[in-house]
């Protein structure tokens, strides 16, 4: 028997580790099994080139708890050790690496935001372990050997009477670490972090029902069998090749990969590239509807089919958080700060690839089929329009399928809607008004005077879109964006021929004044203009800059506070030749004409759903006395 101490220049590395990131304790299990992973794979390996001549069978790694013991066994049936290698690779590499990783992260690693904990590997097992045991006998024709360590820095070494190949590792828990000898605590992690390892992972025994006998009675009970528990599955979709997969396939691995999500996705997205990085997966377009806050941890990131973490960020772009699936890669540095994560060339050059086969695919998906694609826009349009105001690589390519509804149920790209309405909706500094509302309904008598003049309107009503529009302005030349209830539809796109008033300007004067004495200035901003006499009398609207300022302040960015501090200010546009401006101009006492002037603003700010409360009663009490 040996004996030895671990060579130790990191002062109490023992209690570091138990105490390191107290709340990833559970992260031991995932490095035990990535270990028994490693070892099992290595042997096919060799088996495979032929260089052992042993055989590699059907392997499988088994996990079991013996709570009288306090005991959890992780045993494998991969390439073993020797004495010689568990000096080596236990006493030396393994805790070389660990003393290393946690002189780097012991202060940090709580702020640092790391992502997984690779490296710490087996010493990890004393984060739950008082003694762990070693028991390992390698595929070369010597003795097993038995390593015992109770936690200090001192070991024994001895020789074993185990005959098959592979390693058991036996974990004596802790008393504070008692859940770990729980069926459902250790099902839960394997579940977590094994759950697509590449070697089978047995857990208990599980009952399975067979099928009845031809000569069984309908009220003879099934026959069962007890049978091994494998809790993963060792060849998830992402490790096949795209043309081996089938739709049916594809739906039942995002079932798999989200047991509790009853809605089918809209459509994946396969990653397969193994240059200049390797990367593998499979992303999911789930419908999103208009929600922006919904639950970015969806995408779960692994690192050879090892679960890592499921906050994506800085590795995906962040428009496509908001997608669910897959992302395999050995590639991405798992022990380093966020911060490090965003400047990694490798990261920057993963993401800009996902990126592109996004807007590939989305591209591919509107060309083959753009009359199913038009169907899903509402389902989808939130992650491509956070894309393009978000990655100016994605807003290039998006030209292509990014969609315009408008008021009547059609979708135009945006080159379809330029060519559309450039005769008819170019005013007169030749620039092209593009017309939308945001509410179909609340903004349905603007919508109607302007489709009355033969515009097209969009109906673009997702939260982001004064960003987006922000954006196509800066981008497409000579294109400016309008809401239909932005000014009176002569105002918003101006033509050279003006309407002549039957106002004259001394009358306009005086309608001005009596307007002022009934309307509050701080609210409302009177403009007398000369419209169509079928047209509103009193029309209320809000300046395009300051509301596109407040809407683009609310959703994040666009300008300082003040825009949000500001009181809402409107302006009244009075129509000076609609027959009631000139009842309300020809009539003779104050009453009568505040009352008039009263009830059509109010009607006005109805219209708005500006009228509300108090108001809103008072003006419905006051209707119902003019009826009478």
């Amino acid at each position: 028997m040996a004996t030895g101490n671990i060579n130790v220049s990191v002062e109490n590395i023992f209690p570091l580790i138990k105490k390191f990131l107290y709340s990833d304790h559970e992260i031991f299990l995932r490095e035990l099994i990535s270990n028994a992973t490693d070892a099992t794979l290595k042997l096919k390996h060799l088996t495979g080139i032929g260089d052992v001549k042993v055989e590699y069978g059907n392997p499988f790694i088994e996990v079991k708890i013996d709570k009288e013991k306090s005991q959890l066994h992780i045993i494998d049936q991969g390439i073993g050790m020797t004495a010689e290698e568990v000096e080596k690779y236990i006493n030396q590499i393994a805790f070389s690496g660990a003393e290393e990783f946690l002189e780097k992260y012991k202060d940090s690693a709580k702020d640092s935001g790391i992502i997984g904990h690779f490296g710490l590997g087996f010493y990890s097992a004393f984060m739950v372990a008082n003694k762990v045991e070693i028991i390992t006998k390698s595929f070369k024709d010597e003795p097993a050997a038995h390593w015992i360590c109770d936690g200090s820095p001192s070991y024994t070494l001895e020789a074993h009477d185990k005959t098959d190949r592979g390693t058991e590792i036996i974990l004596h828990i802790g008393e504070e670490d008692a859940q770990f000898l729980e069926e459902s605590k250790i099902n839960e992690l394997l579940v977590k972090y094994n759950k697509f390892m590449p070697i089978p992972i047995k857990f208990g025994m599980k009952t399975e029902t067979l099928p009845k006998p031809e000569d069984a009675k309908e009220e003879d009970p099934a026959p069962t069998q007890e049978v091994d528990n494998i809790i993963n599955n060792p060849n998830p979709a992402w490790t096949k090749q795209p043309a081996d997969l089938t739709d049916e396939n594809y739906k039942s691995f995002y079932r798999e990969l989200y047991p509790m999500q009853f809605e089918e996705p809209l459509f994946n997205i396969h990653l397969n590239v193994d240059y200049p990085f390797n990367l593998t997966g499979i992303l999911y377009f789930p419908k999103l509807g208009q929600d922006m806050n919904i639950q970015k941890d969806k995408i779960q990131l692994y690192q050879n089919q090892v679960f890592v973490t499921d906050n994506v960020e800085g590795i995906v772009p962040e428009f496509l958080t908001m997608l669910r699936g897959v992302i395999d890669s050995p590639d991405i540095p798992l022990n380093v700060s966020r911060s490090y994560l965003q400047a990694d060339g490798a990261v920057k050059k993963i993401s800009s690839y996902i990126t592109r086969k996004v807007a590939d695919k989305l591209n591919s998906l509107f060309k083959n089929d753009r009359e199913d694609f038009e169907k899903k826009w509402n389902d989808i349009k939130i992650v491509i329009e956070y894309g393009m105001l978000s990655e100016d690589k994605f807003f290039e390519k998006a030209d292509k399928f990014a969609l315009y509804p408008t008021v009547d149920g059609s979708y135009l790209t945006f080159d379809e809607l330029r060519e559309k309405i450039k005769n008819n909706q170019t005013d007169k500094d030749d620039k092209l008004v593009v017309l939308y509302a945001s509410n179909q309904d609340e903004q349905h008598a603007y919508i109607a005077a302007a489709k009355d003049k033969g515009y097209e309107v969009l109906l673009l009503d997702s939260p982001i879109v004064s960003h987006l529009i922000q954006k196509l302005e800066t981008s497409q030349e000579n294109v400016t964006f309008a809401r239909v209830d932005g000014d009176h539809i002569n105002n918003l796109i101006k033509k050279d021929e003006e309407t002549i008033s039957k106002l004259s300007d001394e009358e306009k004067e005086t309608l001005k004044a009596d307007l002022e004495k009934v309307i509050p200035s701080s609210s409302y901003t009177i403009q007398l203009e000369a419209m169509d006499s079928n047209a509103s009398p009193f029309m209320i609207t809000q300046p395009e800059f300051m509301r596109r300022m407040k809407e683009m302040q609310q959703t994040g960015g666009g300008g300082m506070n003040m825009f949000g501090n500001m009181p809402e200010m409107h302006n009244l546009i009075v129509n000076t030749n609609h027959e009631l401006i000139t009842e309300i101009k020809n009539t003779k006492t104050d009453k009568k004409k505040e009352r008039l002037i009263k009830q059509s603003l109010d009607l006005a700010r109805l219209s708005q759903n500006l009228l509300k409360g108090e108001e809103l009663t008072e003006f419905i009490k006051r209707s119902f006395e003019m009826v009478k």
